[in-house]
């Protein structure tokens, strides 16, 4: 979990959405980028079948424009503020609109749900949590 290429805050967790592909700096939104979910880069399968699941990523939506996007957690990112994001994307009934339900469905970005949250927490604190 580095931190060369941060893309948010490490106070807050918050993003600007300047980019329209990684990295190219070319949007011209500018918005601010609400951390709406917590995530787990997939990898594809191991060699049983089995999904890989790799870091751990923050879902920012643009509080502008609406985009969604992924971004990778840094080193030095408050873990107690990725639980927190975490706890409130499962709030019954759900804070996120249907239309960014729907738009997560589309991107293929699952939130991690409740009962990951022991594999959140490892992730994050180690297995030793």
């Amino acid at each position: 979990m580095g931190t060369a290429h941060r893309n948010h805050c490490n106070r807050c967790l918050w993003s600007k959405h300047v980019d329209q592909a990684p990295g190219d700096r070319a949007n011209a939104c500018m918005g601010c980028m609400e951390p709406v979910g917590v995530t787990l880069k997939r990898e594809g399968q191991d060699k049983h079948g089995k999904e890989k699941l790799g870091d751990v990523m923050l879902v920012h939506q643009c509080t502008t424009c609406g985009a969604i996007n992924i971004n990778r957690i840094a080193a030095d990112d408050p873990e107690d503020l990725i639980v927190k994001v975490f706890d409130i994307s499962n709030t019954q009934p759900s804070p996120l609109s249907a239309e960014t339900l729907s738009e997560l469905e589309k991107q293929a970005i699952t939130l991690l749900s409740e009962k990951e949250k022991p594999l959140l927490l490892e992730r994050l604190f180690g297995k030793s949590f």
